[in-house]
């Protein structure tokens, strides 16, 4: 630490590393010391920015910096070297998702980490949104009742999806918030279209839970993020029903049986809830607090093993025919 406060060097340049960038410089209890990118323009613009040093090369930022902990924000692909990188390097970490394609790669990631004693954190920062957390609430207090089924829908505009990016890259919140709200799944079924021609981009899981409930996640990247209703949840008990819209917008309770409902939606002068980039700021607190307290993070890297594992038997799923248990 520097003084009483928590030194972090950034890897990434990109849009999504910007928000990071923005969120350690402003927080005082951080001090933002250096970001590493790829490419020179772009990150020299970036440290200065942020006021920050620039490196092309990770090694040598770790080595120069020293920092306390480390923030990865890469393009999808680009995860696992660096991540292994860095653990290597002895560095406690957040990284961004999805962790990683291959599950052979987030075993090797977790298990190195595990060895070292690594604080190793994701951004699953879906659960941040206030309407999440009321959800959660509503449910561990019992209001829904026994859960009967669970939907996710997320769909907007994505390119192409020979990878499966789609699925792992974007619907990884999808299958997280579920587990997270609902309990672990038990199997999966999937039926995917590439009849856009750039490979499975919409796709529908069913899902079974633990509890005996069922579920449905769909995504797709041939839709519109401009579209009202972009994002939607909903999950049904025996005693009520929760609405999740478009992650932040609004939350709905409704008891069954009543034509009365309870519903949030922030107020006019509430953009720290209102918009989406909230619900980072947000995990980075609770993250921080925990990294400071020597705590495990609040969401932990194996959340990402553990997406990327239904993903994994969706596609397996998918290409068998078959209903795939976990």
């Amino acid at each position: 630490m520097t003084g009483e406060k928590t030194r972090i060097a950034l890897i990434g340049a990109g849009s999504w590393g910007r928000e990071h960038a923005r969120i350690y410089s402003q927080h005082p209890d951080v001090d933002f010391c250096a970001v590493c990118g790829r490419t020179l323009e772009r990150t020299k613009a970036r440290g200065e920015e942020f006021d920050v040093r620039s490196y092309l090369d990770v090694g040598e930022m770790l080595e120069r910096e020293k920092p306390d902990l480390v923030a990865i924000c890469l393009p999808d692909k680009d995860h696992f070297e660096t991540t292994l990188q860095v653990i290597r390097a002895d560095y406690p970490l957040f990284v961004e998702k999805p962790l990683v394609f291959k599950i052979e790669e987030a075993d090797i990631l977790l298990e190195e980490a595990e060895e070292r004693g690594l604080f190793f954190a994701i951004n699953f920062n879906h659960r941040y949104a206030r309407p999440v957390q009321m959800a959660e609430k509503a449910i561990r207090e019992g209001r829904l009742g026994q859960i009967t089924f669970a939907t996710w829908r997320f769909g907007g505009t994505g390119g192409e999806c020979f990878e499966h990016e789609n699925l792992i890259e974007t619907q990884c919140h999808g299958f997280d918030m579920l587990e997270h709200l609902c309990g672990p799944v038990e199997s999966v079924a999937a039926q995917m279209t590439d009849v856009t021609g750039k490979g499975y981009s919409t796709l529908v899981v069913a899902l079974r839970f633990v509890s005996g409930a069922v579920g449905g996640l769909i995504g797709s990247y041939d839709s519109s993020y401009a579209y009202v209703g972009t994002h939607f949840v909903e999950i049904n008990g025996t005693q009520g029903r929760i609405l999740i819209e478009d992650t932040v917008k609004r939350y709905t309770f409704q008891e069954a049986e009543s034509e009365k409902a309870e519903v949030w939606q922030a107020g006019y002068f509430n953009d720290a809830e209102r918009q989406f980039r909230g619900t980072f700021d947000r995990h980075f607190h609770d993250l921080l607090s925990a990294f400071r307290a020597i705590e495990n993070p609040p969401v932990h890297a194996r959340m990402g093993r553990r997406a990327l594992e239904l993903a994994t038997a969706a596609i397996r799923s998918f290409e068998t025919g078959r209903r795939i248990r976990l």
